[in-house]
């Protein structure tokens, strides 16, 4: 059987944007040449997309780690890099989506094919052709692609079905939704049969449709945890109203009707309050009489009873017609679910950076942002050593390394890169 997750912790990660290039042209009939790197290509964004032929997260158990494609780094002759890809990951639809470092609920999948930005890709960075000015007729230095964004997503999936099948273990829900709709649920005679929400799709008179979500048999105290109805009372939420199945040939089948319906209640007041259509099941095992007594106790807790045998199908077409009809009048309810606007899909900022003092004399500095100016600076070019000690100054990170006590002559080491730290010169 297929295993039912309706709970999912992800990490999904953006593309990292290309770097750009340090290029010149040097072909024989172009007088003087000049600059001609290319710009790097952005990386690949990543999207959620509802998709209603999904009912659980359990792809997410298999592979729980998404990462989009970097961009192309640029080339010569101005030819910029290619862009990333962008990543569409499914979801079934109804799941929530929560940002797990802020707690903030980021998404709400309705509607089916709705589709989400969950992570920007990184821009990609641009080459030398693009910082040549009249003044600066050969930049020798280039931009690092952006980073793509690293993001802990959870994942809670909440079934929209039109109608929620509520019964005591062994009422003969997955019965029912077998007889009523194209759904093949394992069938048996014990309890907790059902392990996994079932969904059925029922044709309507008029074409249409409608679904139906049979829900983990409740037991007493299923709201505090126990039994299996628990994990699954959420999925009834979303439902336009509720068939409640009792089971006729149970002990005493008004205290589970009244089991149910406390469960309920003690899960929410608005799950309490959707309406029900009263189902008595399993009449071809009792008398004529037997069933006419229960209709009539059963007609105290609500106004519309009806009394079937999902086995035989007795007393199916009446009670399809009934429910076809209540669907067209009850409209879907409307949530209100606060989703808060999501700056965590834009935000790629990477300029937090470390010190590290190695030596009397010697420091490491790292962090995203530095890591990749070091990469595309070139030791030897005083142009670019120069363009990268002032990036590092606006940063700030001069005034850090003078806290560590730094001083003219001590090595300062990022990435690849050693270099002699002096006051207001050049470094070397």
């Amino acid at each position: 059987m297929v295993k039912f997750l309706d709970k999912a912790k992800i990490r999904v990660i953006s593309g990292h944007g290309g770097n750009g290039m340090v290029a010149w042209r040097r072909e024989k009939y172009v007088d003087k040449g000049g600059p001609a790197g290319g710009d790097g290509g952005r990386g690949g964004d990543i999207y959620f997309v509802a998709d209603e032929n999904m009912s659980t997260l359990l792809d997410f158990k298999i592979k729980s780690v998404f990462k989009a494609d970097r961009g192309e780094n640029g080339g010569i002759k101005g030819m910029h890099g290619a862009c990333a890809k962008d990543l569409y990951i499914r979801v079934p639809l109804g799941t929530m989506v929560r940002d797990s470092k802020t707690s903030k609920i980021i998404a709400d999948f309705t509607e089916n094919e709705q589709t989400i930005l969950i992570a920007k890709g990184g821009r990609g960075g641009r080459g030398n052709a693009r910082f040549a000015t009249a003044q600066k007729r050969a930049p020798q230095f280039c931009e690092p692609g952006e980073p793509g964004i690293e993001r802990v997503l959870e994942l809670e999936l909440k079934l929209i079905a039109d109608i929620g099948l509520l019964g005591m273990p062994n009422a003969g829900k997955s019965t029912f939704i077998s007889a009523v709709s194209s759904a093949k649920p394992k069938i048996a005679d014990y309890p907790f049969t059902t392990l996994v929400p079932n969904l059925g799709v029922v044709k309507k008179s008029d074409g249409g449709s409608y679904v139906i979500a049979d829900i983990p048999g409740l037991i007493e105290g299923a709201s505090e945890g126990i039994g299996l109805g628990h994990e699954f009372l959420r999925h009834v939420e979303r439902c336009r109203f509720l068939i409640h199945i009792v089971d006729l040939t149970a002990e005493n089948p008004v205290e589970n009707y009244k089991i149910i319906n406390n469960e309920l209640k003690k899960h929410s007041e608005a799950l309490s309050n959707l309406y029900q259509i009263l189902v008595l099941n399993k009449i071809d095992t009792i008398t004529e009489e037997e069933s006419e007594k229960y209709e009539k106790v059963f007609s105290e807790y609500s106004q519309d009873v009806f009394s079937i045998s999902a086995a035989t199908h007795q007393g199916l077409e009446k009670l399809l017609h009934f429910i076809e009809k209540r669907v067209d009048e009850i409209p879907k309810p409307v949530f209100e679910i606060e989703v808060e606007e999501d700056e965590g899909a834009f935000d790629n900022d990477d300029s937090n950076f470390e010190v590290q003092k190695i030596a009397k004399d010697a420091f490491i500095i790292s962090g995203g942002k530095i890591n990749r100016l070091a990469g595309v600076t070139d030791s030897r070019n005083t142009e670019q050593v120069i363009r990268l000690q002032n990036i590092l100054k606006g940063m700030g990170v001069f005034e850090e390394l003078k806290k560590y006590g730094l001083k003219n002559g001590d090595t300062v080491i990022l990435g690849h890169l050693e270099l002699a730290y002096y006051d207001d010169e050049i470094w070397g």
